[in-house]
């Protein structure tokens, strides 16, 4: 087994791990709070997020249900949940996610499971540190339509199209959001007091 060091999320791979030692990792945090884990194919990643990470994933997530509220968008918001699929060897844990068009068979569910449920329709990935796995494969695999990818301050929305992701002008999901609408209210959220924020994305839901 060997392990590659990255920050400033403070991230460590492992390579040569088996499932079962996978399972038993998620087991050991069912319960609380702890890094998050991606797994492929015999190789897990572990990454414990910077503040910077967070506050942007945050930011992005509450964007969404702001926006989603304000143009009567359904949605169940399942945050950094954990999906695996054994018979793909692969496991992952998104900074946060959404279902829309799946919203409904979901609502319900106290437990996700991929061999019989769908994908999150929406996932939000922010890359503050260069990771070792590629975690665009982990969701093109898993069948996740629309990923929302934040990387140094630039935001790109991307479609799945036959196992591919492209980038896409705008969300498929979200009328009118695109790439550059997501940054603008990223730099904005740094400069602005919460309230008068939350009032700017309600604006330009009204507006659009």
């Amino acid at each position: 087994m060997t392990a590659v060091f990255s920050t400033p999320d403070q991230t460590v791979a492992l390579t040569g791990v088996h499932w079962e030692t996978y399972e038993r990792l998620l087991a050991d945090q069912e319960d609380r709070s702890g890094p998050r884990l991606y797994y492929d194919c015999g190789t897990l990643e572990i990454m414990s997020p910077s503040s910077r990470h967070e506050r942007t994933k945050e930011t992005l997530a509450l964007f969404v249900q702001l926006l989603a509220g304000e143009m009567g968008v359904d949605f169940v918001s399942v945050g950094s949940t954990t999906f695996r699929r054994e018979d793909l060897q692969k496991g992952f844990e998104p900074d946060s996610c959404f279902y829309v068009r799946n919203a409904e068979t979901i609502r319900a569910k106290d437990k996700i499971d991929l061999s019989v449920d769908p994908p999150p329709d929406l996932v939000i990935e922010v890359a503050v540190t260069n990771p070792v796995l590629n975690k665009l494969s982990l969701y093109s695999a898993a069948g996740v339509p629309e990923v929302w990818i934040y990387d140094e301050d630039h935001v790109e929305i991307l479609a799945l199209d036959s196992k591919t992701y492209r980038q896409k002008a705008e969300s498929s999901f979200l009328p009118g959001v695109t790439g550059a609408t997501l940054q603008e209210f990223v730099f904005s959220s740094r400069e602005m007091k919460s309230p008068a924020w939350i009032k700017s994305v309600r604006d330009w839901a009204a507006k659009h």
